[in-house]
């Protein structure tokens, strides 16, 4: 098989990769063109991409990429970056602890969450079947953000020591 032919297999591969993790995202609550450009970015081998890169890379049109890129830096997922004496944006893909960043972000959400389904407990007292299940509700969100607070909190140790058995064994 030419080399040729050999990136085409590549290319076709990682397209398939990105359509089912883009589709794992969509069911996780991602809308569709910032789980494929998200999906992309995290499997391909560049760092950074101009929108028009991105949209060849997924063939799609450069304005599908714009509000995909804009939601994805909103997110914190991408970061807009642009090198001196060009005119186009480079979204980056920041992956020094991209996903402990992420979940750190959920943490806030569940405080918030958390926070208001307190007010409905204090509002509905414990004495109503409504204000026992959102008491639940509020014990669950807590003892959630505590476990993921740690996890986050132990994840530099154990990445540490999930590379550390990927190295290969030195030779000599």
């Amino acid at each position: 098989m030419g080399t040729a032919a050999a990136g085409d297999d590549d290319r076709m591969a990682l397209l398939r990769f990105v359509e089912r993790f883009a589709l794992v995202l969509r069911e996780a609550g991602m809308a569709p063109m910032p789980a494929r450009v998200f999906a992309y970015a995290l499997a391909d081998d560049a760092d950074r991409y101009t929108a028009g890169e991105l949209a060849r890379g997924l063939d799609v049109s450069p304005a599908a990429i714009s509000g995909a890129v804009r939601q994805l830096v909103q997110f914190g997922l991408l970061v807009r970056e642009r090198e001196p004496g060009t005119r186009s944006d480079l979204y980056v893909l920041d992956d020094r602890d991209l996903w402990s960043r992420f979940m750190a972000a959920e943490l806030a959400t569940l405080q918030r969450f958390e926070d208001a389904v307190t007010g409905g407990v204090d509002l509905l007292g414990l004495d109503r079947p409504g204000g026992r299940r959102l008491a639940e509700t509020r014990d669950f969100m807590a003892f959630l953000r505590a476990e993921i607070d740690g996890a986050v909190r132990r994840w530099p140790a154990e990445r540490d020591r999930l590379a550390a058995g990927r190295r290969p064994a030195s030779t000599g």
